[in-house]
């Protein structure tokens, strides 16, 4: 267990997670700031990132686990992404929509933020959120993140305004 709230636990993801990161990333509902649902070469591919991740920094998203169901609902955690011309240290997460409305991404985003400051000794932590996921702003703004600046990722052919929000260690 890498962290843990009221009401979840975050592990890093193992190949024996595959069948839930596809109710995940196999959604089209879900899927929608991505294009689309994913194959499952995709979903593996993702799950291998994830695992490379844990390797390379010892952080990526991590599995989140419903504790009174010890079930995985959703995927949480740090990941560096590029934005513009640097790297930055970003909170992404992504749920089964069965479990959207529930603070759950809430929760596990600000368990996350609080493990960059507190034990990667980060100086800020960012969410990158495509224009139109006002659901994922929302948790952003709820997670103490405010609007910092955009930029237009180019994705799947698409370009996609992304706004980035920023939350500075105190």
């Amino acid at each position: 267990m890498i962290l843990e709230t009221e009401r979840l636990y975050l592990r890093e993801m193992r190949q024996d997670d595959f069948r839930s990161l596809c109710k995940i990333l196999q959604d089209e509902d879900t899927m929608y700031a991505y294009e689309g649902a994913f194959s499952d070469e995709e979903v593996q591919d993702w799950l291998d990132r994830q695992i490379s991740r844990y390797q390379k920094w010892n952080f990526g998203l991590w599995a989140v686990i419903l504790k009174e169901a010890d079930e995985m609902i959703g995927q949480c955690g740090l990941t560096m992404q590029s934005w513009k011309d640097r790297e930055v240290l970003e909170i992404g997460y992504l749920f089964e929509r069965t479990h959207w409305h529930k603070g759950y991404a809430t929760e596990a985003a600000r368990a996350c933020k609080k493990y960059a400051f507190e034990i990667l000794n980060a100086d800020e932590v960012c969410s990158i959120i495509r224009d139109t996921n006002i659901a994922s702003q929302n948790v952003a703004v709820r997670n103490g993140m405010s609007m910092a600046d955009s930029w237009i990722k180019h994705y799947k052919g698409v370009d996609m305004l992304h706004y980035r929000y920023v939350s500075y260690c105190r």
